[in-house]
């Protein structure tokens, strides 16, 4: 088993020496080993060794975040057999037979609702069928809902756009279908 080590300082070398010697004479027989920490570590100001421990654990902590993990890379394959659906226009021409193909083209439909406002039934159905060729804006407003893209109320008659960042591979199909940089 491999030990840890932990730096250890006293900012007064003759306080620490005192309170050494002081819990020394208290004893009537010599300290073993994790005694011998626990005094050492007392006579700098902390509780115990579990607590000196503890303490330089969350200041490694602090001074080294973990590293972020890099977000993983566009599934290009998924994004442009998607893309075939819209056929070069920023309209869904026909609803994809695959549900992780639906799932990116719901994206690209979410993106072009309002952020952050409520938006009455038949603002959301103009908006959908703005941007669907096979006139089925009920079944596109219903799976935005299912997928918690979209909000409404218990009576159906506002929505929200829900925010929330697109993965990878929507954000990559949203930038190709609308020509813009990049959303969320």
């Amino acid at each position: 088993m491999s030990r840890t080590s932990h730096a250890y300082s006293a900012p007064d070398l003759s306080a620490l020496a005192k309170t050494l010697k002081r819990e020394l004479e208290a004893r009537a027989q010599v300290p073993g080993h994790v005694e011998l920490l626990n005094m050492l570590t007392r006579a700098v100001g902390y509780r115990n060794y579990q607590h000196f421990k503890a303490s330089r654990a969350a200041e490694d902590r602090l001074a080294n975040p973990p590293m972020i993990e890099a977000e993983p890379a566009a599934d290009f394959r998924r994004v442009e057999l998607t893309a075939r659906c819209f056929a070069g226009t920023d309209t869904l021409m026909r609803w994809p037979g695959k549900l992780n193909q639906q799932q990116l083209a719901l994206w690209v439909l979410w993106s072009f609702l309002p952020a952050g406002e409520e938006m009455p039934e038949k603002t959301v159905n103009e908006v959908l069928s703005r941007h669907n060729g096979f006139s089925d804006h009920v079944l596109i407003r219903r799976e935005l809902v299912n997928m918690g893209l979209l909000s409404r109320t218990r009576d159906c008659r506002l929505y929200r756009r829900m925010e929330k960042r697109p993965p990878p591979e929507a954000r990559e199909l949203i930038r190709l279908v609308t020509g813009r940089r990049r959303s969320a």
